[in-house]
């Protein structure tokens, strides 16, 4: 069994922050003296009511520039979307025509500056696989001061893995890179104080900060939300959603009975025996949308509370040290969860708000529905569903050659507005001027790829 000495040492020969070792050697000694970490069903109650975004009393589609001048909006941006086939940042997928999602931020941003007045503070939190690239698309923005890395980047911090036998800081010496892993988006709360940021984001009057993924579209300033959370004097605000089927093994809120205290309890954290009664999703109605609110003067309370970092519940990952070598090195792998911290904060709470909040694409299936005319861009930069929609967007279906963004770029784009799902297996391809009504399933057996001729196409199964 090891010390943290040697993870120390290498961590500080890395020129890693104070606050991201002590965050990883919390999470290192709950390992070592092998705390599981998980939430019993017997522990905790269900959240059966949460405030309702659309029942504010404010009900504003406008600002107050003195809150969204004390307001910094940051976006996690340290994925490579390498399940889609990517090598560059997962932010610089074009979305809609040539606009990638870092575009469509900075339109968002740019709007709220010059509809405003105020200026609306905006970070990424990069991570070193992201950084270099993401800068360079921004290169274009430096009219708008969004181009330079002190004005807009948060670097997320690198950990050591962990030999799975020894407990040592795991050894590659051919490939020193594998040594390294990145801690989970609960890194955000070491990060921003470790870089200096929320030192400064205070000093300059910013308290309010809204966190949320690059790739959720649906995540964006709210004024009701942000009146909501500056007037309650909460530390900290989550954005909940009601879960349907599609989100059964996403993590949902609860309550622990021992205190009262919600919290956040991931699949990881779940019992085998409890896993039926985590998946019912009437029994726990509400999941995390990962877009979370916070007080950064109570944050920065926290943070001198406890030492410099969160105890954020440590979820252990069984890797290899080579993940392309299942016979290389076993070695751990720890994370923290973002949304996680809710529970750090005695007075934190939780609000309920519609599925348009929550639209991430984590498949081609959601990128092709994302490209259609099923959605629209606001003048305030958002894409959104088209108000014929009533909120339900169109489920895809696309079979397994599919996975890839460079095969999904072929497939040409049918009009949606009006489709209900679609289900593609099989080589295909559309050409212009298909349109797709109802439900409508379009099956290609053999392996030689087969046009879909234009028309419209209603509640049909269709094989070609």
């Amino acid at each position: 069994m090891s010390d943290f000495t040697l993870f120390r040492e290498k961590m500080e020969q890395a020129k890693v922050s104070e606050a991201a070792v002590k965050s990883f050697e919390r999470n290192y000694l709950s390992l070592v003296n092998q705390e599981t970490g998980m939430i019993s069903e017997d522990s905790i109650s269900p959240v059966n009511d949460l405030t309702n975004l659309s029942s504010l009393s404010s009900n504003s589609t406008t600002f107050d520039p003195g809150l969204l001048a004390k307001t910094v909006v940051i976006k996690l941006n340290g994925g490579l979307g390498t399940s889609m086939g990517l090598q560059k940042a997962k932010s610089l997928l074009p979305v809609r025509g040539d606009k990638t999602f870092l575009d469509i931020i900075v339109d968002q941003i740019t709007y709220l500056r010059e509809t405003t007045g105020a200026q609306v503070k905006f970070l990424l939190m990069n991570s070193f696989s992201t950084s270099e690239d993401t800068l360079e698309h921004l290169e274009q923005y430096e009219d708008i001061n969004l181009a330079k890395a002190e004005d807009v980047e948060m670097m997320q911090n690198q950990i050591p893995k962990i030999d799975a036998k020894t407990l040592a800081p795991a050894i590659d010496k051919e490939h020193p890179s594998n040594e390294w892993c990145p801690p989970g988006h609960g890194d955000l709360y070491a990060t921003i104080a470790g870089s200096g940021w929320l030192d400064k984001l205070l000093d300059a009057g910013v308290n309010y900060a809204f966190v949320s993924n690059s790739d959720n579209l649906g995540a964006v300033l709210d004024p009701n939300i942000l009146s909501y959370f500056a007037n309650s004097n909460k530390p900290f605000l989550m954005e909940a959603t009601r879960r349907t089927e599609a989100d059964k093994k996403g993590g949902h809120l609860a309550i622990r009975k021992s205190d009262g205290q919600l919290l956040l309890r991931e699949v990881a954290q779940c019992p085998n025996e409890d896993l039926e009664k985590f998946q019912n999703i009437n029994t726990h109605q509400f999941f995390n949308t990962n877009s979370l609110w916070i007080r950064l003067d109570a944050l920065k309370e926290a943070l001198q509370k406890h030492d410099g970092s969160l105890a954020l519940p440590m979820i252990k990952n069984c890797k290899t040290i080579d993940p392309r070598d299942k016979q290389s090195t076993p070695v751990f792998q720890l994370e923290t969860a973002m949304g996680a911290a809710i529970e750090c904060f005695p007075d934190a709470s939780a609000i309920c708000v519609p599925r348009s909040r929550f639209a991430p694409v984590k498949t081609t299936s959601d990128l092709f529905a994302l490209r259609s005319d099923a959605y629209e861009t606001t003048k305030d930069g958002r894409i959104a569903l088209i108000a014929t929609r009533d909120g339900e967007p169109p489920v895809i279906s696309l079979s397994e050659e599919y996975r890839m963004v460079d095969i999904l770029e072929g497939l040409g784009t049918p009009s949606l507005k009006d489709a209900v799902k679609i289900t593609i297996s099989g080589p295909v391809r559309f050409t212009e001027n298909v349109t797709i009504k109802g439900t409508v399933t379009f099956i290609n057996k053999s392996a030689e790829t087969r046009w879909i001729a234009s028309g419209v196409y209603e509640d049909e199964e269709v094989e070609l």
